[in-house]
């Protein structure tokens, strides 16, 4: 048989067929006087097991060592790796699509951020954030939007327990009496910062309804450390004024941070930092 027609046999492509020779899998048959591979009986045998095993999810690298053994033996060992990575993705599945039964559940009632999908318990800050915001007269303040997506980016780089203690130290702070409120009256005063210099008075009032509003659990958690070099970040450089190759991607990011925010705005998120980790401290 020539390429074209065992490829035809068994199923799979002349590239792959040819794929397999570089690859050693498939023994290069003799060829004909004209130049052509002749393929018997015996290559399409070892190609349709070849098949066989790719379909069951086996990398070519298994089927390697697959067909090494004439026992058999390693075909067991990896037939059973291969079923124990399929029950742990069968779970990964389960709860995936757990997940995405809540989101749907959330977005057949209207309750679905768009900054989603998040979390259960994020979504439903949000959602306090949407009823807040409805209560007021005007649009939402641009800062609002700009706090969710902060909260979504902390929700999915953090590490999953450091995380979940941070966001779950912040909801239970906007459930108190007044807090939403509060974090609203301070959104339009960042918002009011965006065309104003570093140097405007309004740049404490914001960096104190700021501070003001953090709660002591969440100083406690982020540590007076992490806050003071928060404070101290530079825009649009790396690394506090370092060179860039001895930026760590704590400083790129803290930097990039940053340069998100209007000068003004900037400074008052700074200046709350200093004040959150001087009462830190005390």
């Amino acid at each position: 048989m020539r390429i074209g027609e065992i490829a035809a046999v068994v199923g799979v492509t002349t590239r792959t067929i040819r794929h397999y020779h570089q690859l050693g899998l498939l023994p290069e048959p003799e060829r004909r006087a004209n130049g052509y591979r002749d393929y018997g009986l015996r290559h399409a045998v070892v190609l349709a097991r070849i098949r066989r095993l790719t379909e069951l999810g086996l990398g070519l690298a298994e089927v390697r060592d697959v067909l090494a053994d004439d026992a058999g033996r390693d075909l067991a060992e990896v037939l059973a790796e291969l079923d124990d990575d399929l029950a742990r993705q069968e779970a990964a599945i389960k709860d995936r699509r757990a997940r995405l039964r809540a989101l749907l559940s959330e977005a057949e009632r209207g309750r679905l951020p768009a900054e989603g999908p998040v979390s259960p318990g994020l979504a439903a800050l949000f959602g306090d954030m949407a009823h807040a915001s409805a209560q007021l007269p005007g649009p939402e303040p641009a800062m609002a939007a700009k706090d969710r997506e902060i909260l979504a980016l902390i929700e999915t780089t953090a590490a999953p327990e450091d995380g979940e203690r941070l966001l779950a130290t912040l909801r239970d702070a906007a459930l108190k009496p007044g807090a939403m409120e509060r974090a609203y009256e301070l959104y339009a005063l960042l918002d009011a910062l965006a065309e104003a210099e570093p140097s405007d008075p309004r740049v404490d009032d914001a960096a104190q309804a700021l501070a003001d509003l953090i709660p002591d659990a969440f100083v406690a958690e982020v540590g007076t450390a992490q806050l003071a070099a928060v404070a101290d970040a530079s825009v649009g450089s790396s690394g506090g004024g370092r060179g860039t190759s001895e930026a760590s991607p704590h400083d790129t990011f803290l930097s990039a941070f940053f340069a998100d925010f209007a000068p003004a705005q900037a400074e008052a998120v700074r200046r709350a930092m200093r004040m959150l980790a001087q009462r830190g401290a005390q």
